[in-house]
């Protein structure tokens, strides 16, 4: 076997781990694929015959390039939430099966790339590599130019803003969201009569300007009324997933990863009285989020 062959045959067996690694601190498929890409390039270019440990070189490689592609994208960013119904993800259509991102980003939580899309980079990459992958503050101070300690605190950092902290006792939050659950159970299955028994029948729903989009917010009442816009929203409801809204549970639909609406509840007596639908860009930003424990 030629020199070439063995070190395509070496990566190939890496490059799995390097896709995950890469989605993760991308959140888009087709980003990953390109930072694997880059990856190799890399590899192919480098004298490795001191590497002892290929697997934590590609980690180490694939990771700073990850955290330029975010740096970058960070001092461009100028994301419109009116953009994401029809380019949820910004990525390139030709080149990556959108039912295949679907399906990744199902698998990793749509919550969690929520929540990690509002990270620093930094902060994002010590989290992830950490957290996800087991990979020592000592290995991953020197891609950020941190100490450990430093690098240890900005995960620490971030798990704290990925996990959240509730505002209600666990029992109660545990409640809420078995009810909201099956809210979500009842839209995505188009189960009328369930998602009806979820609502009071007095149930207000509100919707800001930017959800349809509309003139006006939208004010809907009654069970039956509700229940019905529910059902027109059954598609949509399979880009949805319960997350800690501003401490208590919520839903949270992000196609792709890429947030687009939250649905706060307030429940009484295991009915849901009242739905309010964010959409606005400068209202989604001030919301607090995190991914809930499975």
């Amino acid at each position: 076997m030629d020199g070439n062959a063995w070190l395509t045959e070496r990566f190939e067996e890496h490059r799995s781990h390097l896709r995950a690694v890469s989605y993760r601190m991308l959140g888009s498929l087709a980003e990953a694929d390109d930072a694997v890409q880059e990856t190799w390039l890399r590899l192919s270019r480098s004298d490795i015959s001191a590497v002892e440990n290929l697997g934590g070189w590609l980690t180490t490689v694939v990771s700073r390039v990850c955290l330029n592609m975010l740096r970058s994208r960070e001092s461009r960013r100028e994301d419109s939430m009116d953009a994401y119904p029809t380019d949820p993800v910004g990525s390139r259509e030709d080149t990556v099966d959108p039912e295949q991102e679907a399906v990744l980003a199902e698998s990793v939580g749509l919550a969690l790339l929520v929540v990690l899309d509002r990270l620093a980079p930094a902060e994002r990459l010590a989290f992830v590599l950490h957290d996800l992958f087991a990979v020592p503050f000592d290995e991953i101070a020197p891609m950020i130019e941190k100490t450990p300690a430093a690098t240890r605190q900005l995960a620490s950092r971030a798990r704290r803003r990925v996990k959240g902290a509730p505002l209600v006792p666990e029992a109660d939050l545990t409640r809420r969201r078995h009810v909201v659950e099956a809210f979500l159970a009842a839209t995505r299955g188009g189960n009328f009569d369930a998602l009806v028994a979820l609502l009071h029948p007095d149930v207000v729903l509100r919707a800001d300007k930017a959800v349809v989009p509309t003139p006006a917010p939208i004010l809907l009442r009654g069970a039956v009324t509700v229940a019905t816009s529910a059902m027109a929203a059954m598609q949509r409801a399979r880009a949805t997933t319960p997350a800690l809204v501003d401490g208590t549970v919520g839903l949270a639909m992000a196609p792709l990863g890429r947030l687009f609406l939250v649905l706060g509840f307030t429940i009484e007596d295991g009915l849901i009285t009242e739905i309010d639908i964010v959409a606005e860009s400068e209202r989604l930003g001030s919301l607090e989020l995190a991914a809930l424990d499975a």
